[in-house]
């Protein structure tokens, strides 16, 4: 993802600029263009906004009801965690790529995640929105059945032609992909309904709702919905964070939980958050 243009006001009225960004359509507002996946090894060198909180030491008791110990991992864990499944040599040029361009990729749990997904979905049709430089589509095609074809939309055409080198040179069939750019919200509504396995969303944070809504329609009975970027920084759980991101992120999620007719949904703290959901059956 990596169109430079003016993104659309959401919540709030801050004006709107312009910078690159992980493997989305890239539409991002000022204060998002600090902002990274603060788990990307690739990251730029600026710090992400807020700092994880430091992890309790060993046996610390929590504030929760009851003095009950610490649940959750330590950075240590975190770090395994995220590499746990280590990349092969074609991630990790993509990655390089996606360095050189200024593009922030997936992280490394993240692009664990959406094999394994992929996987269990037995996905055949797959959309991804935000082609970046192919480090999400490589992971989607490890888990793809091996027939499978991943229709890719992104705004910036140097991104694309970055990651379509990717996947030659992993050996990926150039009939078992579409790379189509232009702006995901003019593509979607053209795709067919109920056709799809998996929808990845890593675009505009600022279109998050409008990208569920096409999903729902895109995605067969039982099919996954993946949405990046969910905790985005530790903002969305920060209640006093109004940034027009967050704010949209926020609704985004809400919307998910209470379309209980609509989708199984489940939050993970994995990379910078991965809102995972599952199509109920109509």
């Amino acid at each position: 993802m990596t169109t430079r243009k003016t993104t659309k006001k959401a919540a709030s009225q801050a004006p709107a600029a312009t910078t690159t960004g992980s493997g989305s359509t890239a539409k991002r507002s000022t204060s998002a263009a600090k902002m990274h996946d603060i788990f990307s090894p690739t990251a730029p060198d600026n710090p992400p906004v807020v700092e994880p909180a430091p992890p309790a030491p060993a046996g610390a008791e929590s504030a929760e009801p009851g003095g009950a110990p610490r649940q959750g991992p330590d950075q240590a864990s975190w770090a395994l965690a995220e590499h746990f499944r280590h990349e092969g040599p074609e991630a990790a040029a993509a990655r390089e790529a996606a360095a050189r361009s200024g593009i922030v990729p997936v992280a490394p749990g993240v692009a664990t995640m959406l094999t394994f997904l992929a996987r269990t979905a037995r996905a055949r049709s797959v959309v991804e929105i935000g082609s970046g430089t192919g480090v999400s589509g490589l992971a989607l095609f490890a888990g793809m059945a091996g027939d499978g074809v991943l229709t890719s939309i992104d705004s910036d055409p140097e991104a694309q032609r970055v990651a379509r080198g990717v996947f030659r040179d992993a050996g990926i069939p150039s009939n078992r992909f579409r790379l189509i750019t232009g702006d995901a919200l003019s593509v979607m509504p053209k795709l067919s309904d109920a056709a799809y396995d998996l929808v990845f969303v890593d675009g505009d944070k600022l279109e998050y709702a409008e990208y569920i809504e096409q999903a729902q329609r895109l995605l067969r009975a039982g099919g996954v919905l993946v949405v990046n970027n969910a905790l985005w920084n530790n903002l969305v759980a920060d209640p006093a964070n109004d940034d027009n991101e967050t704010i949209v992120i926020r609704e985004a999620l809400e919307a998910v939980t209470t379309m209980e007719t609509a989708w199984i949904p489940a939050l993970l703290p994995v990379g910078n958050g991965l809102l995972v959901a599952s199509r109920a059956d109509d």
